[in-house]
């Protein structure tokens, strides 16, 4: 397997995790999540990249069944492990993280991993936060139409979503099996109406 961090790295970023406040950009997206869920309804959901697994436990605070939950991330001991595939794939607030010359080894893995759909988010400027040797936590700054196309040759390109400071995208395995159907009865605003006609169409 082509390597996904170096050891450098990897050391840098379990020691940003003692930081509380890092690791945790996942749970302003959680809503986001929990809609796309709504429509395609998988057993299983892999967070790759889940930092302090925020994600999964705003998912069931959200969500009356949740699906199962596994967590992926090689700076965190427990979740280091090769992931095996799953039907429903998140990685957010990851891809601007990873070393530029490792980045096209990561997506070749979320491709791997992605066995359905999956909801991937990009910050394409700089963070707040700067590493220990003095570069700024987001090692990759670059706009949409640099990242779209790293997406759309390894997923189909479901939805794309821009934001003030990045973008979030909904993705398909290119063999994914067909969706459910969206529960009839379903409230939920714009997003959700949205996601829903994507879904159908």
């Amino acid at each position: 397997m082509s390597a996904l961090i170096s050891e450098e790295y990897r050391k840098m970023q379990e020691e940003l995790h003692q930081n509380p406040n890092y690791g945790v950009a996942s749970v302003q997206y959680a809503p986001i999540v929990v809609q796309v869920l709504d429509q395609v309804h998988p057993a299983e959901l892999l967070d790759y990249g889940a930092g302090k697994g925020r994600l999964g436990e705003t998912l069931k605070t959200l969500m009356p069944n949740p699906p199962q939950i596994r967590h992926y991330d090689p700076a965190r001991p427990e979740w280091a492990a090769t992931p095996q595939p799953a039907p429903f794939v998140t990685c957010i607030d990851v891809l601007e993280h990873i070393e530029p010359d490792l980045l096209d080894n990561v997506l070749d893995d979320l491709q791997r991993v992605t066995a359905g759909y999956g909801v991937f988010t990009v910050h394409t400027g700089p963070a707040v936060k700067v590493l220990a040797d003095g570069r700024n936590a987001h090692l990759i700054q670059e706009p949409p139409d640099w990242w779209l196309p790293r997406f759309m040759s390894r997923f189909e390109l479901v939805m794309f979503q821009a934001m003030p400071q990045g973008f979030w995208v909904v993705v398909k395995a290119s063999d994914a099996k067909k969706f459910r159907e969206p529960v009839a009865g379903k409230s939920g605003g714009l997003l959700r109406h949205a996601l829903g006609s994507v879904f159908r169409s």
